[in-house]
């Protein structure tokens, strides 16, 4: 709502926050689990004998800029306007408005436009460094596998500080062959993420971002 405003039809007081906001989250994921679903990750349940219960359950599970995905594959095209598309080495988005428009003074050309005129309709993008691409990897088995081993000694001793707080709590374990976490930090799976997002850690945005934890 702060970026597109049509959908801004309700005020902060309309909306659950804090305790009663996880207490929904509680009842949410009660209601599944007794259900007979499991806790996929991030915000995703399914049966144990759904594709990804199965994926779950053999290692394979993987995830994209849509979601969660039974199989691991190294291409994303993303088709449209705004789509995202991801290679092993980069990714891109593509135009965020059909037609030409103006915003904070730029002049965008629009993706209508730049398909009729044979363009790849590339919005922005990012090349990954050596470093992203290991911290990638990371964060990816965070989300899929609830482990990630650590890059090296020096990763281990800034873990047990950063992730201090977490594992006093009982949300994470930060041992020497790696970070895992608990059966109750699953909801706080995007915190602990955060620790290996060295991009996040060092340039915190200055605005708000689409994602935040409960």
């Amino acid at each position: 709502p702060w970026i597109k405003p049509a959908q801004r039809l309700f005020k902060d007081e309309d909306l659950p926050a804090g305790e009663a906001k996880r207490q929904l989250y509680e009842l949410s994921r009660k209601l599944l689990l007794d259900a007979g679903y499991l806790e996929i990750g991030m915000d995703h349940f399914a049966k144990p004998t759904d594709s990804l219960g199965r994926a779950q359950a053999n290692k394979t599970l993987h995830r994209n800029f849509m979601g969660y995905t039974e199989l691991r594959t190294d291409l994303l095209l993303g088709l449209g306007v705004s789509s995202i598309s991801e290679t092993p080495y980069s990714f891109h988005q593509n135009e965020k408005s059909l037609e030409p428009h103006k915003q904070d003074q730029q002049s965008f050309q629009g993706y209508r436009k730049r398909i009729e005129s044979g363009e790849i309709p590339t919005l922005r993008g990012h090349v990954h460094s050596s470093e992203d691409l290991v911290k990638r990897e990371q964060i990816l088995n965070l989300m899929t596998q609830l482990a990630a081993k650590w890059e090296n000694s020096a990763e281990f001793e800034s873990a047990k500080i950063f992730l201090r707080e977490m594992e006093s709590d009982g949300l994470v374990k930060v041992e020497a062959d790696g970070l895992k976490v608990t059966e109750e930090g699953k909801a706080f799976l995007r915190n602990a993420c955060v620790f290996f997002d060295r991009r996040l850690r060092h340039h915190q945005p200055q605005t708000r971002i689409f994602s935040q934890s409960i």
